[in-house]
C-alpha cells in the first residue's frame, strides 16, 4: 500500500519539475519574442559613444528610441534623432570605443535586450525640417530658423566663444529631410561639416531610425528627453509667412 502510493508521488514530483522547466522555457521564448518585436517595430536602445551631444547625452549613456518617428509620427524641430550614416559622416576619434560586442551581447542586441553599440548610427538634434531656412549667425551669435533667432539652453559653448556655431552657414532644408546639429557645438561633426558630402549635410527622413525620448542609463541620469518647443516658438509661423526665405 505504501509502495503503490509512493510511485505516483515520485512521478508527480518529477512531472512538477519538468513542468516548471517547460513553463520557464515558454516564458523566456515569449519574452524574447516580445522584446524582438518591440525592437523591430517600436522601441530600440542605443549606446552613446562620443561627447557630441554633451551635456544632454554623455559618453556611455543609453537611450530609448521611438521608431514610429518619422514613419507614423512626424519629426519636429528640437527632436533628438538617431539616424544611419548618410555617407562619410562617421570619422570617429580614437577615444571612441569601437570594439566588437561579445557573442552574448550580440544576441541580446539582436533581440532588443541590450543597447546597440555599433558605430553605424549618429545621434543629433533636429534644428530645421523641410522648407526651413537655417543660418548662423545673427549679430548676437545665434542660429536662426526662418529668420527667428534661437535661444538654445541645451547647447555647450566653450570658454572664450560666444557664437552658437564656429562656422557660418545659410541653407534651405529640402522637403523630406532635416538639418541636424550636436548640442556640444564646437565638438560635433554634424550637418555643418558635411555639406561637401553627397547629401550636402542634410539627413533624409528615410535615414532616421527614430526619436530618442528617454535617457534610461545610468539610472542617476534617468529622464525624458524633450525637444524644447519654446526655443522654436514662431519658427513655424515664419516659415508659413515667408516660405523659409
Amino acid at each position: 500500500m505504501t509502495d503503490t502510493a509512493a510511485a505516483p508521488a515520485g512521478k508527480s514530483r518529477r512531472g512538477g519539475f519538468l513542468g516548471f522547466l517547460r513553463d520557464l522555457v515558454v516564458i523566456l521564448v515569449v519574452a524574447f519574442l516580445i522584446s524582438f518585436l518591440l525592437k523591430t517595430f517600436l522601441v530600440r536602445s542605443f549606446y552613446i559613444p562620443s561627447g557630441s551631444m554633451e551635456h544632454t547625452l554623455e559618453v556611455d549613456d543609453r537611450i530609448l528610441v521611438n521608431q514610429l518617428v518619422p514613419g507614423v509620427v512626424g519629426v519636429n524641430r528640437g527632436d533628438i534623432v538617431v539616424f544611419r550614416d548618410p555617407g562619410g559622416w562617421l570619422n570617429l576619434p580614437p577615444s571612441v570605443n569601437t570594439a566588437a560586442p561579445s557573442p552574448l551581447e550580440s544576441v541580446l542586441q539582436t533581440v532588443g535586450l541590450a543597447a546597440d553599440t555599433s558605430t553605424d548610427y549618429v545621434v543629433k538634434r533636429v534644428i530645421g525640417i523641410g522648407g526651413d531656412r537655417v543660418a548662423c549667425c545673427d549679430a548676437e551669435g545665434r542660429v536662426t530658423v526662418n529668420g527667428v533667432p534661437l535661444d538654445e539652453p541645451y547647447i555647450v559653448i566653450p570658454d572664450g566663444e560666444s557664437r552658437s556655431s564656429g562656422i557660418d552657414f545659410d541653407v534651405t532644408v529640402p522637403e523630406g529631410a532635416v538639418w541636424v546639429m550636436g548640442d556640444n557645438r564646437y565638438s560635433s561633426r554634424d550637418s555643418r561639416y558635411n555639406q561637401e558630402q553627397p547629401g550636402k549635410g542634410f539627413v533624409t527622413e528615410d535615414e532616421i531610425v527614430g526619436r530618442a525620448f528617454v535617457l534610461n542609463w545610468p539610472l542617476s541620469r534617468f529622464g525624458v528627453l524633450g525637444n524644447y518647443p519654446d526655443t522654436f516658438t514662431g519658427v513655424e509661423q515664419a516659415q508659413q509667412t515667408h516660405g523659409g526665405e
